[in-house]
């Protein structure tokens, strides 16, 4: 059984769909529905069953998937062990919330590509925790850690945030000395129903419950106080990068909140992604400190 076609078996399995695992794998969806064909001439069985849905997992494809995992891990760890640890090349997919992918990652990347010129970092920021059984990502940044799944989890950071506004907003109203003195505000926050975890339940924790300009985008959010449309919660590492932006009642309205690092369980043995994921850890560490203390 060819190695080459069991990977884009998973990759199907994975993105439910010939196009979805046609973009992971940069290749033609009729190319992947011919190999997917070939498979299952091969194996003598139909793995997949097309529905509205997209492409499902039959029992035959089923029973495949353990098997083609087992030579996916041992097709990385022949790839590592012939690659030398200074040189680590190849792509690199991190998920992460979009406050961290768009305000720290970017750095992170950067220095992690100055220590290996051969590696490519893809940052992939979605409204909701990144599926590393589906393998969207090699590892994912998460703001709590999750209760279920074949992960290890590793505490990374703290981080802090603050009530904010533009100097713009602060100089039209009254002086802002008091929790009460937010009422008649604009408040700006998360859309409620597409809050995908408690952690970014931001504004409930200041006893506001409700916000005139909302979005699932913390960096949406972060734009529209820039523009001066009203006061919101906001990360205290993402103020470097918003010119005028200026905290309020900070002796009255301080959360913090921590970032966690997840990777597939079966990914524990690969000496490339552990280094990898320490020079993450490390470097995310040492951004959030050095924009928080800006």
């Amino acid at each position: 059984m060819d190695w080459d076609d069991l990977r884009i078996f998973l990759a199907v399995a994975r993105a439910e769909s010939l196009s979805g695992a046609g973009r992971r794998l940069n290749m033609d969806a009729s190319t992947v529905g011919r190999r997917v064909a070939r498979l299952e001439a091969a194996v003598g069985a139909a793995l997949f069953a097309k529905t509205p849905q997209g492409y499902a997992l039959t029992s035959e494809g089923g029973r495949l998937i353990a098997p083609a995992e087992a030579a996916e891990k041992a097709a990385a760890a022949a790839s590592e062990a012939t690659r030398r640890e200074a040189g680590i090349s190849g792509q690199l997919r991190i998920g992460a919330p979009d406050g961290c992918a768009n305000y720290l990652l970017p750095q992170v990347a950067q220095k992690m590509c100055e220590t290996h010129p051969r590696l490519e970092v893809q940052i992939v920021s979605l409204p909701r925790v990144v599926n590393l059984s589906k393998r969207e990502a090699d590892m994912a940044i998460a703001v709590s850690p999750p209760d279920t799944g074949r992960l290890t989890v590793q505490r990374l950071t703290d981080y802090r945030l603050h009530l904010a506004a533009h100097r713009d907003y602060l100089d039209r109203h009254a002086p802002i000395t008091e929790l009460d003195d937010l009422r008649g505000h604009r408040m700006i926050g998360y859309i409620p129903d597409m809050i995908y975890d408690r952690e970014l339940d931001y504004l409930s924790e200041t006893g506001i419950e409700t916000a005139q300009i909302s979005s699932n985008s913390v960096s949406v959010q972060m734009q529209a106080i820039r523009a001066g449309a009203g006061l919101g919660i906001v990360h205290d590492f993402a103020i470097p990068f918003a010119a005028g932006v200026r905290r309020v009642l900070t002796d009255r309205i301080s959360l913090t909140r921590s970032f966690w690092l997840l990777r597939h369980a079966d990914d524990r043995a690969s000496r490339r992604l552990t280094l990898l994921a320490d020079q993450l850890a490390q470097g995310l560490r040492a951004e959030v400190a050095r924009l928080e203390a800006l």
